[in-house]
């Protein structure tokens, strides 16, 4: 299990355990006080996390509040609001997207094969060291759960105190549609027609052999 799937195991036990009346701030106080419990009983070196972010566990949500009819964008989780989008995605993430999409397009021109790619990606290769740099700044210019203190402005909170319907959905949907039927067939269009993630929607990392898409998706629709 990767650093990132264990963390959302541990989110989704918090998230499961805590009471119906926690704000958003202190659900980000407390899930930081746990992943940070967590990483004491597992005897982890805290100063090597501090100095290396790219070692923590990370994981992003996108929580409905009942009781403060509030949804929290903790990261980079996007959602639709009566058919509004909002989205919390990392700064760094588009032009890091944009290197990797000209990189490959040069690549391409050279005679590269687009499967080339998605046996192995060497514009993620050539991105990865901006990816490792940017880590630098987790928790600092924009929010993560990650067992260290996060900036609370950087996490987005909205009211739907008034809302009819509520998308949830992690960035692995790029277009983000009313229905997940829609959502699906958009990012089936997306990853037939440009699979390496380069052209109209440009992303860090491609569609690779043998699997099913360039993300992991999560998607919930409800009245609230």
């Amino acid at each position: 299990m990767s650093n990132g799937q264990y963390c959302m195991t541990l989110v989704r036990q918090f998230i499961q355990s805590m009471p119906a009346t926690i704000d958003c701030q202190h659900f980000c106080q407390n899930i930081t006080a746990f992943i940070r419990f967590i990483y004491t009983r597992m005897g982890t070196d805290m100063e090597k996390l501090h100095k290396h972010p790219t070692e923590r566990m990370a994981a992003s949500a996108a929580i409905y509040s009942q009781w403060h009819k509030e949804v929290w964008l903790v990261g980079d989780c996007q959602c639709l609001i009566d058919g509004q989008f909002h989205d919390n995605p990392k700064p760094y993430e588009q032009p890091v997207a944009e290197m990797r999409s000209a990189y490959i397009r040069l690549q391409l021109k050279q005679g590269k094969r687009p499967t080339d790619f998605q046996q192995h990606d060497s514009g993620r290769d050539f991105v990865l060291p901006v990816l490792i740099d940017s880590c630098q700044y987790q928790n600092k210019t924009f929010a993560v759960i990650d067992g260290f203190n996060m900036p609370f402005e950087k996490v987005k909170v909205l009211d739907v105190s008034h809302a009819h319907e509520i998308i949830l959905a992690t960035d692995g949907y790029p277009f983000l549609f009313p229905t997940l039927a829609e959502s699906e067939q958009a990012i089936a269009r997306q990853l037939a027609d440009d699979p390496l993630c380069i052209r109209h929607f440009k992303a860090t990392k491609g569609l690779m052999l043998g699997r099913q898409s360039f993300d992991d998706r999560s998607y919930i629709r409800f009245q609230p």
